[in-house]
């Protein structure tokens, strides 16, 4: 696909690949909250219900480097078009599950094919746009690929509440229609290579990085290093990786070509994304349980808590794009953003259990404002030395970081929450006594005293709630230090060349 002439941008193709991009992004958050209803649709325990949040995390995850591979063998337009036509049918057929083994199946199939939609969208948008106005570029698609994802628990909270857990998939067809409807008649023909295929590397890949995916996203539900099954998939992880390194350093042209990562800018961009994933989508995952589970607030209030998020995203998103990248060194903006993530995350940590709802809100928000300074600006400087023909495979690298990230984020978060839980407790009980003077002025107004049977319930109840609490403003407090430990980072990249703000890609 070759770049539009100087000042002429193609709004259909934009729209096209926005949608194909939200396609995958909204589906990887919108059926979170309705995992407990398809829990109970198909009797199945919360150990196996999750199953099918791994299922597309771990095909995406495996298939997601091979995208520049994939697109130089059968071309960006035929390979979008089935992405896009294989994600809506296999949406269809969770839609229609009639068992638990059945929509973890179809689920796996549903995140390979939505595995390419990202990096393509990304590549085919980039070119979409003249090269002094791709800035604006990188709003458009991050307004998409940021926001959407934020709002998932909004729109599966209202579909699941209103209507049925089965909607979450059926709500993907419209979008996916219309894509394909823009796509098929506005996408050009691209050029095609002859490419041999590395059986070999695509091996080692998929039993390093799925492995990898199936140890974080598994590891706190069968307890770690006590699981075989754990010990078993992180020593598989770990020599399929080693091997892949080794394969690619001793191969000609491997699935996936690591030496990307020589790259000062691209390696080191990588490493903060990845710490931004964390801080950032760990918080995102423990707010509905935090919110439901410990203050009691209904499933569609707190999908309403993500508005404020995705508004401030979008408003950042589209400022920095358009305005802020031009007049100012990407390195600050990232470590502005940054900064107002780690801040998010303090503002989470110094809650109580009164919080109400805008004391809730408000973090968010000002996570979502950091959102748009922190994706924008990382795109700049990591793609600042990649050549354009590259731009597939450096932006499906750039990715499997972010969604491990994220997945690390929110395998830590879980440990951290349960593991502080139980530490919490054990403290707290110490320190309750039947002689303890406020257990006693506690328990006074109820008439009760602590060693009676109905009083250490009470307290017992309250000691558990108090635990929960600490435990949880713990992990937001640990995400934000996260968040302040990358920004040194950003001012080892090198600073873009003038006049190239707006030359390269988002991610």
């Amino acid at each position: 696909m070759t770049s539009p002439a100087a000042g002429h941008i193609n709004p259909v193709i934009v729209v096209a690949v926005v949608l194909s991009a939200i396609l995958e992004v909204l589906d990887s958050t919108i059926v979170n909250v309705a995992l407990p209803h398809i829990q109970a649709a198909f009797g199945a325990t919360t150990d196996q219900a999750t199953w099918i949040l791994t299922s597309y995390i771990v095909s995406a995850v495996v298939i997601m480097p091979l995208t520049g591979f994939v697109a130089r063998r059968v071309g960006r337009r035929r390979l979008i078009l089935t992405a896009v036509t294989g994600f809506a049918t296999m949406s269809v057929m969770c839609g229609l599950s009639w068992s638990l083994e059945t929509i973890v199946a179809f689920r796996l199939a549903q995140g390979m094919f939505g595995a390419f939609l990202i990096p393509l969208s990304q590549s085919i948008l980039f070119d979409a746009y003249p090269r002094e106005k791709r800035g604006q570029a990188m709003a458009v698609f991050g307004l998409g690929v940021v926001v959407a994802p934020v709002l998932g628990p909004t729109v599966g909270a209202i579909l699941t509440e209103y209507f049925s857990w089965r909607m979450v998939f059926f709500v993907n067809l419209p979008v996916a229609a219309m894509a394909l409807l823009l796509l098929a008649g506005e996408l050009p023909d691209d050029e095609t290579e002859e490419v041999r295929i590395d059986w070999k590397g695509l091996a080692l890949l998929a039993i390093g990085i799925g492995c990898l995916q199936f140890v974080l996203d598994q590891g706190e539900t069968k307890d770690w290093l006590s699981s075989r099954v754990i010990q078993v998939a992180l020593i598989a992880s770990v020599l399929g990786a080693f091997g892949f390194i080794i394969h690619v350093l001793t191969t000609e042209k491997p699935v996936v070509d690591l030496r990307f990562f020589a790259d000062r800018n691209f390696a080191l961009c990588n490493l903060v994304i990845a710490g931004f994933a964390i801080s950032l989508f760990g918080g995102i995952a423990i707010l509905p349980t935090f919110v439901q589970n410990l203050l009691d607030y209904p499933v569609i209030t707190s999908g309403h808590l993500f508005i404020p998020r995705g508004v401030a995203a979008g408003l950042s998103m589209v400022l920095t794009g358009a305005v802020l990248v031009t007049r100012f060194d990407p390195r600050v903006l990232a470590g502005l953003g940054m900064l107002l993530t780690a801040v998010s995350n303090f503002m989470m940590g110094a809650l109580n259990m009164d919080a109400g709802f805008w004391e809730l809100a408000w973090p968010g928000a000002v996570s979502g404002l950091g959102m748009g300074l922190v994706f924008v600006p990382m795109s700049i400087l990591a793609f600042e030395s990649i050549s354009k023909s590259r731009q597939d495979e450096a932006s499906g690298l750039f990715n499997v970081t972010r969604q491990l990230g994220s997945s690390v984020g929110i395998s830590l978060v879980g440990t951290w929450v349960v593991r502080g839980l139980q530490t919490n407790t054990a403290v707290l009980s110490q320190n309750v006594t039947p002689y303890n003077p406020a257990a006693q002025a506690y328990l006074a107004p109820l008439n009760l005293t602590p060693d009676s049977a109905q009083g250490a319930a009470i307290l017992g109840q309250e000691i558990a709630q108090q635990a929960e609490l600490i435990s949880y403003l713990t992990v937001f407090n640990n995400l934000g230090l996260l968040a302040l430990a990358t920004i040194p980072l950003l001012f080892f990249c090198k600073a873009p060349k003038p006049g190239t703000q707006a030359s390269v890609p988002a991610h």
